[in-house]
């Protein structure tokens, strides 16, 4: 492990103890399974699978316990409800919201999905789409992809602004 992984490591380690004693309750996390079907003939709703539990922090997620994760989607768990046939991406939002319940969760708890694990150990090269990057010696996090890394914030006071944010929100 070098010393920017040690580093990058801590800085979450202490982020997540920062959000738990002001307690910031975190957001779900799971994982989209589509829809199937089981012995060729029953159909197999698609469902939000539990994955655990994370903070948003920006275009980043804190898992709980570990793991760092690049935003991906978020739906509220909701009843399906009739099809009002108002637009393609209306019924697969409702869908969705209707997975999420399918998955567990009560309704109206936010669920985020389709979130990209990264590695600290290796991040992606500066190119990539991820948020997170390496450039002169340090891991950045920019805003969106394709943002240059050179004048991104280090991941350590990304970190720190955002759990300040969210502990001691500007009034």
């Amino acid at each position: 492990m070098d010393e920017v992984e040690a580093r990058a490591g801590r800085a979450c380690a202490e982020a997540r103890s920062r959000l738990r004693d002001a307690g910031i309750p975190p957001e779900a996390l799971a994982d989209w399974v589509p829809e199937g079907r089981r012995l060729l003939v029953l159909r197999r709703p698609a469902v939000l699978r539990p994955l655990g539990e994370v903070w948003r922090l920006g275009v980043l997620l804190l898992g709980t316990e570990r793991g760092l994760y690049a935003v991906g989607r978020i739906t509220r768990a909701a009843e399906r409800g009739r099809a009002g046939y108002q637009s393609v991406s209306q019924e697969e939002r409702r869908e969705i919201a209707g997975a999420a319940l399918r998955g567990g969760y009560a309704a109206g708890t936010a669920v985020n999905f389709d979130a990209m694990p990264l590695d600290l150990a290796s991040p992606p090269p500066p190119e990539a789409v991820s948020p997170l990057g390496r450039s002169g010696g340090e891991l950045r996090v920019r805003w969106r992809a394709g943002a240059p890394l050179e004048s991104a914030p280090t991941l350590e006071s990304y970190l720190a602004e955002r759990v300040q944010l969210l502990t001691r929100p500007v009034s």
